[in-house]
């Protein structure tokens, strides 16, 4: 995509988002990555009349992986406070489950991750409607006490509802403090500590993130108390149960957040090829109709657990239930109100 063209799509969302004339904003990069992204955005936030800024970090050592939570911000106090003055941080790094990033919208900054490649964020691009259909999912969400996950493939669980926010996710923020990404579209919350028990079975189709893999095989999950207490299945069952060891952190096997897809721009069969820094999996978290649960770290929903270990999983062709009332069928969204056109 030429930089025009993606200076185009980038004042889309700063619209989206809010902003106007005489708003501080600054774009975070790092090393030589994503430096396209942000002369994009430096472009449609002046042509806005915002003021300004690019923040670019060191390059960070090379690793053996991509470790949730751990940022170039770390060691940098004086930049978290610098970022904390602002009105918007544009993140083009990845710094969710960061204390850095939570440091940073509790001073009122409002956060937009854009990490995913620019084709894709032209695709999916913030729309009104989506906005409203996720905010009217996440107040039915917000109210239920009991969520329940069915299927034909044998999941069977039941997640206890009061202890954790809803988080809605539609691509944009306007408001302070809030974080997004794009692209998204999306509704999820955490279950009780203790508050998940049940089965799931991961059928073939699904899809394991970070991996960035349909799975072939069943992997099936017993989860008691919140925990994950046995794993089986075939080679995808052992793929997870070795990522999850390297990690040599028993909070992995914690339940994190669940809920359910709503774009119906994103598409299943368009995984995103490659891995983390080059696209994370946005579209296949966000496809119509799939219910998501995930594994490791609940500190995004202000929970204790900020364990590294961290897998996000969309499941198709499920059921999903709160307080007893149908919300996703088979895959398909079944109330009114959420029910979107796909095209």
């Amino acid at each position: 995509m030429d930089h025009a063209s993606f200076a185009e799509i980038c004042l889309h969302q700063l619209k989206m988002s809010g902003v106007h004339e005489g708003e501080k904003l600054v774009v975070l990069t790092q090393g030589s990555e994503r430096l396209d992204y942000a002369d994009a955005f430096m472009a449609a936030g002046q042509r806005l009349g915002a003021n300004m800024y690019h923040m670019r970090l060191p390059a960070p050592l090379p690793t053996g992986g991509w470790a949730v939570g751990t940022t170039g911000l770390a060691s940098m106090p004086d930049a978290v406070e610098a970022l904390k003055n602002c009105d918007m941080l544009i993140d083009c790094i990845f710094l969710l489950f960061s204390p850095e990033q939570m440091a940073i919208q509790a001073a009122g900054t409002r956060i937009l991750t854009a990490v995913e490649p620019p084709e894709l964020l032209a695709r999916m691009l913030p729309t009104k409607e989506l906005r409203e259909k996720v905010e009217l999912a996440a107040a039915l969400l917000e109210k239920a006490k009991v969520m329940r996950i069915t299927s034909r493939h044998g999941t069977d669980v039941t997640y206890q509802l009061n202890t954790y926010e809803t988080v809605a996710e539609y691509a944009c923020t306007d408001e302070p403090g809030r974080w997004d990404h794009w692209p998204s579209g999306f509704v999820f919350t955490g279950g009780d500590d203790d508050g998940v028990d049940g089965t799931i079975v991961v059928a073939p189709g699904d899809i394991l993130l970070p991996q960035n893999m349909y799975v072939r095989e069943p992997i099936t999950y017993t989860i008691e108390k919140g925990w994950i207490t046995d794993i089986r299945g075939g080679l995808d069952a052992e793929l997870v149960k070795s990522y999850m060891d390297s990690f040599n952190d028993p909070r992995g096997m914690g339940m994190s957040h669940v809920g359910w897809g709503m774009n119906p721009n994103a598409k299943w069969h368009r995984m995103v090829p490659g891995e983390f820094p080059g696209g994370m999996g946005m579209e296949p978290r966000s496809f119509y109709g799939n219910v998501m649960f995930s594994t490791g770290p609940n500190s995004e929903l202000g929970g204790s657990n900020d364990t590294a270990c961290h897998l996000d999983i969309p499941m198709r062709n499920c059921s999903l239930f709160l307080d007893d009332e149908p919300i996703v069928i088979d895959g398909d969204i079944v109330v009114k109100e959420l029910q979107m056109a796909r095209g």
